[in-house]
């Protein structure tokens, strides 16, 4: 079976490292965002200049364009930050999921600083979490927790693939039934 995932979150969420894993554990194709934005949002976020819906619309289009193009299994990183975002690529990506890795800003400034070649300063991450509109209660999104071991992740998202109607869960309806 083929899916189209995004790992989704802010940044020092994990998206791109579970994204990867992700990716080779289906055997399919990782895309990593970041790679796509256009040298203006680039040089933006290199001098600690905050993304604007303007400048990371033509970038979700990119993104949902190149998943769609591929045949097989594709596995995204992106923030996908707001809801009309993730509507954006869902209206180009038929049966699109979303796996979102939860953390808290904290966690995500002390991760991003602490990275010695990271695209961005780490004063920006405040700004996503401005712009973050959760997509908990969103139907195809699995909720995990940042903090959670990447094993245990890898794991849960592979076996929600597998159930039979995970796309049509809400992540709050995927959760009680594992209760």
């Amino acid at each position: 079976m083929t899916h189209k995932i995004v790992v989704m979150g802010v940044s020092g969420s994990g998206k791109s490292t579970l994204a990867r894993e992700l990716a080779v554990a289906l055997e399919g194709v990782f895309i990593e965002g970041d790679e796509h934005h256009s040298v203006e949002s680039r040089d933006k976020m290199c001098h600690g200049i905050a993304l604007c819906d303007s400048d990371r619309e033509p970038w979700l289009d990119r993104l949902a364009e190149q998943v769609d193009d591929m045949h097989g299994t594709v596995v995204l990183s992106c923030s996908a930050l707001r809801r009309r975002y993730r509507e954006r690529m869902r209206a180009r990506v038929a049966g699109l999921r979303f796996v979102f890795l939860d953390i808290a800003l904290s966690v995500a400034v002390a991760r991003v600083s602490g990275r010695l070649h990271h695209e961005f300063p780490a004063t920006l991450v405040a700004d996503q979490f401005a712009t973050l509109e959760s997509p908990v209660g969103e139907v195809g999104v699995l909720h995990l927790s940042a903090l959670q071991d990447g094993a245990c992740s890898l794991r849960a998202v592979v076996q929600w693939l597998s159930e039979p109607h995970s796309a049509g869960w809400k992540s709050d309806e995927l959760e009680s039934k594992r209760s």
